[in-house]
């Protein structure tokens, strides 16, 4: 698995809605200063992001972005695969591939529906309610001063 540039800032950007949600809308400029993403390439992340129903967007003034689902329902699996495609190490761990003649007797495959089973066992219950919570302790270790 291969996370690029586009599902790095699409993980930072949900998490950014999921760390607002309840709240009042997120606009583009502030959370491209929050996570370090050019606006211009965080436009087509967020666009992405919404063609995959996992956010809205609301024009206007006091327009600006949203989660769609509650924290609790979006899982960082869900978002990985959307924007970067699936997390199969190698196209024979895919259900129903029949492309090798060597598949059968091949010693490697085992090895890559383990690390594929566990990839997918980490990311698909990690939820962005969870993130939430790991980016609040953080804060508060941060905040500790003398």
């Amino acid at each position: 698995m291969k996370i690029t540039y586009k599902g790095d800032y699409a993980l930072k950007a949900v998490l950014d809605l999921a760390l607002h949600y309840g709240g009042d809308l997120v606009t583009i400029h502030d959370m491209a200063g929050r996570i370090d993403a050019p606006v211009k390439f965080l436009e087509q992340v967020l666009l992405d992001l919404k063609r995959g129903g996992f956010i809205q967007s609301r024009r206007g003034k006091v327009g600006g972005y949203l989660l769609s689902r509650p924290p609790s329902k979006v899982t960082v699996g869900e978002v990985v695969r959307f924007i970067d495609g699936p997390i199969e190490p190698i196209s024979c761990v895919k259900e129903g591939y029949s492309g090798c003649g060597d598949m059968y007797k091949c010693v490697f495959k085992d090895i890559w529906c383990e690390v594929y089973q566990a990839t997918s066992d980490i990311i698909d219950n990690v939820t962005f309610e969870d993130l939430v919570s790991k980016a609040g302790s953080i804060k508060q270790v941060l905040a500790y001063s003398i």
